[in-house]
């Protein structure tokens, strides 16, 4: 069943997937900015998940994190930004919530949870690289 005209003037319309993009990067981002603002705790975190060089993965971060989101808003690129930031969720992901290793129920349900959620993510870079590339392919 075909959307209505009025959501799929919507759905093809330039400003709502502009949108769509910026809440979907939102969180890399942010973060990325708040490790601009604040070097010693972005080398800190680096160092606590034992990355090392901290400074080069802090700028390797960086770079993925606000470099691939201003891509993939401007639609510029976008098979290559949403690469990006699905590879660089995947290994976050892994690092930072290993839910498998949690003995405490409680701690790993919350880890699992923020596994799946970042992997949601990653589909939804998917879904962006393969519209972008729909789009590019009907023009």
């Amino acid at each position: 069943m075909a959307a209505p005209a009025p959501i799929a003037g919507l759905l093809a319309s330039r400003w709502f997937t502009t949108l769509a993009c910026t809440l979907l990067t939102l969180p890399y981002w942010m973060s990325g900015i708040a490790k601009l603002f604040d070097l010693p705790g972005a080398l800190g975190e680096a160092r606590h998940f034992g990355l090392e060089p901290a400074g080069l993965v802090v700028a390797a971060t960086i770079l993925v994190q606000v470099g691939a989101s201003l891509l993939l808003v401007a639609g510029r690129w976008v098979w290559l930004a949403a690469g990006a930031l699905g590879v660089f969720t995947v290994i976050a992901t892994l690092i930072g919530h290993p839910f498998w290793t949690v003995a405490d129920p409680v701690a790993r349900f919350h880890d699992r949870n923020s596994f799946l959620e970042h992997i949601g993510l990653v589909g939804g870079f998917m879904l962006a690289a393969i519209l972008a590339e729909r789009g590019r392919a009907a023009r």
